[in-house]
């Protein structure tokens, strides 16, 4: 049977991979960076835990299991690579070389490490086809000529905020930007733009100008559609082809329900 090792971040992505596994026939070796991921993938077949610092220790696992293929799903939020960093000397030797701690530096870095041990890192997309954002309007309710403008506009500031490796998303209200994402992640984002407006809002969420699809690929899920009603959103846009769409049906149900539009934009 096929293996794959699986590095975990926090999030329910990983469940959807490890069910497309099986559906596969492919062993799937979860291993988890974090004590916060999720509790259903800590229960799966084959899980270990390492600290996401403990490069050379996830490698001779790896290794030891004959594992030659990964993909590395869910978040991997910088405030909690902060909070649990003890790095091996592995570790040690990549942060003393790179040349910044951006996240794509960073990633990129791990990557060289790990392909440097034979191990093949697979993109986020493997399996995940049928996830991925098509070029369309998903809800009943559409973008009207004026939010297309808004739309257009944060588009732009997007494009911005991921150049420099910030964030991905934007939240704007009548061709304004109310919020920009940093450290704190999407949902969070969210929250902190429905404090200054409560209603109208848009969520524009890009995936980077030259996006990798090996690592950080953008994730809308249900958690962040509930988000984004709760805090007085009118709508939801990602990029078509470069980003994941989980709970599909689910999402476009609330969203009819609430009457909030979800739209693709090919960019």
């Amino acid at each position: 049977m096929e293996k794959i090792g699986l590095i975990v971040g926090n999030g329910k992505f990983p469940l959807y991979f490890i069910e497309e596994a099986k559906n596969s026939n492919i062993s799937v070796y979860p291993i988890g960076l974090f004590p916060s991921v999720d509790e259903e993938i800590k229960k799966s077949d084959n899980y270990a835990e390492f600290n996401v610092g403990h490069i050379g220790e996830i490698i001779k696992y790896l290794l030891l299991n004959d594992i030659t293929k990964i993909v590395m799903l869910g978040k991997i939020e910088k405030k909690l690579i902060f909070e649990n960093l003890i790095l091996d000397k592995y570790g040690e030797k990549i942060m003393e070389i790179v040349p910044d701690k951006k996240d794509e530096t960073l990633l990129f870095a791990i990557i060289g490490f790990i392909r440097l041990n034979g191990i093949k890192v697979l993109p986020q997309n493997y399996l995940m086809k049928r996830f991925i954002f098509e070029a369309k309007c998903y809800t009943e309710r559409k973008p009207d000529a004026n939010d297309e403008k808004t739309i257009s506009m944060g588009i732009e500031a997007a494009r911005l905020l991921s150049r420099v490796d910030v964030g991905q998303t934007v939240v704007c209200r009548d061709k304004a930007v109310i919020a920009v994402e940093g450290i704190e992640g999407t949902d969070e984002t969210l929250k902190r733009a429905g404090q200054y407006s409560d209603k109208d809002n848009i969520l524009i969420k890009m995936a980077r100008p030259q996006q990798d699809m090996r690592v950080d690929v953008p994730v809308i899920g249900l958690h962040t559609v509930e988000t984004a009603i709760q805090n007085g959103f009118k709508g939801i846009v990602a990029q078509a082809k470069k980003m994941i769409f989980l709970n599909q049906k689910e999402c476009i149900e609330l969203a009819n329900k609430n009457n909030i539009f979800i739209i693709a934009k090919k960019i």
